[in-house]
């Protein structure tokens, strides 16, 4: 399949060509249904598609000029969250005729936007810790495309379409966005409703969504009025300053994520980025147990109705979890609650001096196997901080598998982020033809 084709173009891209009348939304969502039914029974990225409504609605759309950000661009949806027209099963064979009445609030605000709900994408069961979804790495199938939310990031990166939701509790969002070799903004906590998605922590649970660029991510971002956006404004990129932050977590990094930090660096100092590195204090190293103390002492209230429900059918982890297997006690709970605030009112000063923080997406390359979908150390903490991230698409690792960095900022500084995303974009991401070609030949 052709590059040249519009199911290749970015968001923005696809956007600037509909509202200059050189491209119809109808056009692009034939190409992407095109290249799902090319791609996907390789790729399994799609839990439902529903070609007749997608062209129904891009259809309505043409007729009409462009209103909102999303005007006539596809969009998945990660099938945790409600769709009033579309299934929500949560991967979950016990979930499999439930249909909803409305939309999840994010669901129905990019519609508002004038998105085209293209479909609902494949999701590790109830997007926690059990049933993996089938879906694969489009740049190799037996690799994983991360999870949970792995058919958004398979489909975005695959070409499928321009836009996807995902979800972090952990690191569900980032880390497939780094694996796939796409873009992803995890927003502040608290600055996307969850009103109408399966919650696993309401201290953790973030809304977010994927591109191909970091244009793409902002044109999400107008759509959900992000704190900032109506003041984004371009930045330079000489004499920006940049934290190095390796995070407590070093040891665990693989080639390449090592790859992927050094290439990124090199980089932002030939383009005259400021770059120092950061040493986090040491009581950062304690975020990594407190966020899986929370995350699994949560999961355990979360999950309880549907161990009542299911009983034994429920997946060994899910009961593992709300047995407390793992161990949490109201002790270690009010201990992590604390450092969990602490840790973040001092990063928030940290990278008050710096107008973004640089630290690995991932731990490397995706794993080989779809037992597993990868390991999420250098996500969590930022999830627990409640901090904004962005992932950028850095290299291609030495089995050929794309790997990333994300940039972080603190909390709600979501369009300061986004315009020094925008900025660095040229600079940290190199290899954007690479991935459309290569993938266009598979």
């Amino acid at each position: 399949m052709s590059t040249t084709a519009p199911c290749f173009l970015t968001a923005a891209q696809a956007a600037a060509r509909i509202k200059a009348g050189t491209l119809t939304s109808e056009a692009l969502i034939r190409s992407c249904l095109e290249r799902i039914g090319a791609r996907d029974p390789a790729v399994k990225a799609w839990l439902h598609v529903d070609p007749d409504l997608a062209i129904r609605q891009a259809r309505e759309l043409d007729k009409r000029p462009p209103a909102g950000p999303l005007h006539g661009i596809p969009f998945g949806v990660k099938d945790i969250m409600d769709t009033a027209d579309m299934p929500t099963t949560y991967n979950s064979q016990e979930w499999q005729d439930h249909r909803p009445t409305r939309d999840a609030a994010c669901v129905n605000i990019v519609r508002q936007a004038g998105a085209v709900i293209l479909g609902k994408t494949d999701t590790v069961e109830f997007a926690f810790n059990s049933r993996k979804a089938a879906s694969r790495n489009p740049y190799n199938l037996a690799h994983t495309p991360g999870g949970s939310s792995s058919g958004s990031g398979a489909a975005v990166g695959d070409y499928q379409v321009q836009c996807a939701f995902g979800t972090q509790t952990a690191g569900s969002h980032i880390r497939p966005a780094s694996f796939n070799g796409i873009y992803a903004i995890k927003p502040s906590w608290g600055t996307v409703s969850r009103e109408g998605v399966h919650m696993i922590s309401a201290i953790l649970d973030t809304v977010g969504w994927y591109g191909r660029s970091v244009d793409d991510l902002i044109l999400g971002a107008q759509a959900f009025r992000l704190p900032g956006m109506e003041s984004l404004a371009a930045r330079g990129v000489k004499g920006l300053k940049i934290g190095y932050c390796e995070t407590p977590y070093w040891s665990r990094a693989e080639t390449g994520a090592r790859k992927a930090m050094a290439v990124a660096v090199e980089r932002l100092q030939r383009a005259g980025v400021i770059v120092e590195e950061i040493a986090l204090p040491a009581h950062f190293a304690d975020i990594a147990e407190a966020h899986t103390m929370i995350m699994f002492g949560d999961g355990r209230v979360a999950l309880y109705d549907e161990y009542l429900r299911q009983g034994g059918r429920l997946h060994p982890e899910l009961k593992l979890t709300v047995e407390n297997g793992r161990g949490v006690t109201p002790e270690t709970l009010v201990a992590a609650y604390d450092l969990a605030d602490t840790c973040r009112m001092e990063f928030d000063a940290i990278a008050a001096g710096y107008d973004a923080v640089l630290a690995p997406a991932a731990t490397g390359e995706a794993p080989k196997g779809l037992h597993t979908v990868g390991d999420w150390i250098f996500n969590g903490l930022w999830t627990l901080l409640h901090t904004p991230c962005v992932a950028i698409p850095s290299v291609l690792g030495d089995i050929g598998l794309p790997v990333g960095v994300q940039l972080v900022g603190g909390r709600l500084s979501d369009a300061r982020l986004l315009a020094v995303a925008q900025s660095l974009q040229p600079v940290l991401d190199d290899f954007a033809d690479t991935r459309a070609t290569l993938l266009a030949a598979a």
